[in-house]
């Protein structure tokens, strides 16, 4: 498709660095996968993502940060992320 056609200033954008999965890596891909369908509860295939308001796109990262996830042991990937912080920080 072409969601991605313009990632070089994506990453301009929001300065952060664009990632793809490798082409030899089939098992990358399901991550992508089911993080795009979770995003499709709320943003239907046919959204024009540039009409969307920053507020509305924040509120929908802090309900996918805060959603429980099987594969982190059923906690969310914001406490996930928040216990890596503290590790690299040397804070606990």
């Amino acid at each position: 498709g072409l969601e991605f056609v313009s990632w070089r200033e994506l990453e301009k954008g929001l300065g952060a660095q664009a990632w793809f999965c490798d082409p030899q890596a089939p098992w990358q891909k399901p991550t992508v996968e089911n993080t795009n369908r979770r995003v499709r509860r709320w943003l239907p295939r046919d959204t024009i993502l540039l009409a969307i308001e920053q507020k509305e796109l924040l509120g929908l990262a802090q309900r996918m940060n805060a959603t429980p996830r099987k594969c982190l042991g059923y906690r969310t990937p914001a406490e996930v992320f928040r216990e890596e912080l503290a590790k690299t920080s040397g804070v606990q």
